[in-house]
């Protein structure tokens, strides 16, 4: 049996979308849609991949899972974290730096990088079309033409640019602001662009001219602005969590209201403004309330309308919130829970596909399903992600797989079914950085808070060690193979402490300092390894002895014909360095992740624990 994935190409792929979108709807449609959306980097870049790095991540209950079950047997074997069905997010992309800065049009989405370059994707598959060099410093904010032609932008470089989105090049560029741009809007006519500052003020420039024909001033920085699409001579902006109303002469039009944010529906008819756990839609023209949604979240930040503004998103936090306004009772329909720090942005690409920007440097894009009766009857913090995952080891010589999250809730599960044998409440509620291992049978945990390592036995729940260690953080710390001794990385060296006697009985200083590190321990070996995929490692040997710089990098497969990536999740071979599997993009960044070549096990922020049966890397 031949999978279409194995033999796509990019254009292929495209293709098949465009049948997909065109066909019936279907269980076979919907999910090879679902699959192809969510292992689209994996098809695209390595095909023969597909029943490596895809197949096997497809929900149990999916038309693909029990179709090629036959086919998953000799592969990866998801031993925990399988979804039972896809969720509502279908596809995640994972990008090394963004900001706020979000814009989309048709098939187009502009995003936002930190080194001030603007990131084009395409709006169904979610991959790289192209990148626009020319601000210095980060964007901040993004807005497209209404035909979609040029783009405009402002940035921290205090600059305002127009693009040509057909060459990618700069047409102009608008300076005067003397602190960052954090807003920009065209009006209806792209005759003129208004820009907002943190200089306090709004400025008003000619697109042809490229000359600033207006300044308005505020009281305070400008956190966005607009033109309003029922009067092109009518400006709006946010300055001190109140919306301000002016005329293109710089003249007040009527006094300002509470609100952090907002959004006018694609129709210009509606408005929707944010103000603490309130959203409000407004009618634009006569200023009538037509709905009041009320948030359980007092953090709600940014709103916007579906195409045709049957539907509202708010992001209060991390979570979104869709509500359908459409009839007398304005009601909550769904909730998106699935990224894990504040959400910066939103925007429908289409009536049923929502696109969201987190600081979590994730774009993802959500299928919503609207209901065809009543509201949903659910409260959304009922079902809350579980607390995230602050360190996992694995220990395949006890069959255990050990995690600890946030709440300080230590958790030994099964390697090879997934199920948790016991769990324990202890103490380090405060801390990032902590470790448990299984030592001849003893469950031992450690942490760091309050300057101190704390050595902890949890079976007996007494504190066996607690040592000053005079840092006020540490980037990590994980316990010796042999439980003898803790190693702890600092800014620029890794100390080994005895778990005995609470002595320094080792030091190495590090040469490549970036933060933030991690550590990789192997009996007596340790690596600090950082993003950039930089290692460094020292066998710290017998007690007492001085440390030895290591020349190799850890490979923790037990066979040395693959090399496991742990900066981006990949297993490659040792010999030709092709990549033979990668994780999922929704997988792709663990907070703590193993791998010993038998499995691998990865914890995330959002409370979710993989472990993967890897054994077939053996036979290759």
């Amino acid at each position: 049996m031949v999978l279409l994935g194995e033999c796509c190409t990019y254009c292929s792929l495209i293709s098949v979308f465009m049948i997909l979108q065109a066909g019936i709807a279907s269980k076979w449609t919907n999910d090879s849609q679902r699959f192809l959306l969510e292992h689209f980097d994996t098809i695209h870049n390595s095909p023969c991949n597909i029943y490596y790095s895809a197949l096997p991540f497809s929900p149990s209950s999916s038309w693909f899972h029990k179709c090629y079950s036959a086919e998953l047997l000799p592969m990866v074997k998801v031993v925990k974290g399988l979804p039972a069905e896809w969720g509502t997010c279908s596809r995640t992309v994972l990008l090394d730096s963004m900001t706020p800065a979000l814009s989309c049009w048709n098939n187009h989405i502009a995003v936002g990088s930190k080194p001030g370059d603007i990131i084009i994707l395409n709006a169904i598959t979610g991959s790289q079309i192209s990148v626009l060099y020319g601000h210095t410093k980060e964007v901040n904010s993004l807005t497209f033409l209404s035909d979609g032609t040029s783009l405009v932008s402002g940035s921290d470089d205090c600059t305002v640019k127009l693009w040509d989105m057909q060459t990618g090049g700069v047409v102009k560029t608008f300076s005067g602001h003397t602190n960052w741009v954090y807003s920009v809007s065209i009006s209806a006519d792209h005759a003129t662009i208004a820009s907002g500052s943190s200089d306090d003020t709004i400025r008003l420039w000619g697109t042809q001219t490229g000359k600033c024909y207006h300044v308005i001033r505020q009281h305070g920085a400008v956190m966005n602005v607009r033109f309003s699409p029922i009067d092109p001579q009518h400006l709006i902006s946010i300055c001190g969590n109140r919306v301000w109303q002016w005329d293109t002469n710089g003249h007040q039009i009527k006094p300002p209201y509470d609100g952090s944010y907002i959004a006018f529906s694609s129709d210009s008819t509606l408005s929707v403004s944010c103000h603490r756990e309130t959203v409000t839609v407004h009618n634009s023209s006569s200023g009538a309330i037509v709905a009041e949604l009320y948030m359980a979240n007092n953090n709600t930040h940014y709103c916007c309308f579906s195409p045709e503004s049957r539907l509202v998103a708010v992001a209060a936090s991390s979570t979104i919130y869709i509500w359908d306004i459409t009839g007398s009772d304005p009601h909550l329909i769904e909730t998106l829970l699935g990224h894990t720090n504040k959400i910066t942005s939103l925007a429908f690409s289409s009536p049923s596909t929502l696109i969201s920007a987190s600081g979590d440097r994730s774009v993802r894009f959500w299928q919503i399903k609207v209901p065809s009766t009543g509201p949903v009857m659910t409260d959304p913090k009922s079902t809350p992600l579980t607390s995230p995952i602050k360190s996992i080891t694995l220990q395949t010589k006890y069959n255990a797989t050990i995690t600890t999250d946030l709440d300080g809730v230590v958790r030994i599960w099964d390697t090879t079914t997934g199920l948790c044998w016991v769990s324990f409440q202890t103490l380090a509620t405060a801390s990032n950085r902590r470790d448990a291992q299984l030592i001849n049978g003893r469950l031992i945990f450690v942490w760091h808070a309050d300057r101190k390592i704390h050595v902890w036995d949890i079976e007996k729940g007494e504190l066996l060690l607690e040592v000053d260690s005079s840092w006020p953080d540490v980037e990590d710390l994980r316990i010796s193979g042999d439980g003898s001794r803790v190693f702890c990385l600092g800014a620029h060296s890794i100390y080994a402490w005895s778990i005995k006697t609470g002595e320094v009985v080792g030091k190495a200083t590090i040469e490549y300092s970036k933060f933030p590190g991690s550590l990789i321990v192997d009996g007596t070996k340790v690596w600090a390894y950082w993003p950039q995929s930089k290692y460094q490692g020292w066998d710290f040997g017998i007690l007492g002895s001085s440390p030895v710089q290591l020349s190799n990098i850890p490979t923790l497969l037990p066979n040395g014909s693959m090399l496991w990536d742990i900066s981006q999740t990949k297993i490659k071979s040792a010999v030709t360095g092709e990549v033979v599997f990668q994780l999922p993009s929704r997988f792709a960044k663990p907070v703590s992740v193993q791998c010993d070549g038998y499995y691998l096990a990865a914890g995330y922020d959002s409370g979710e624990v993989l472990i993967l049966d890897l054994n077939y890397i053996l036979l290759q």
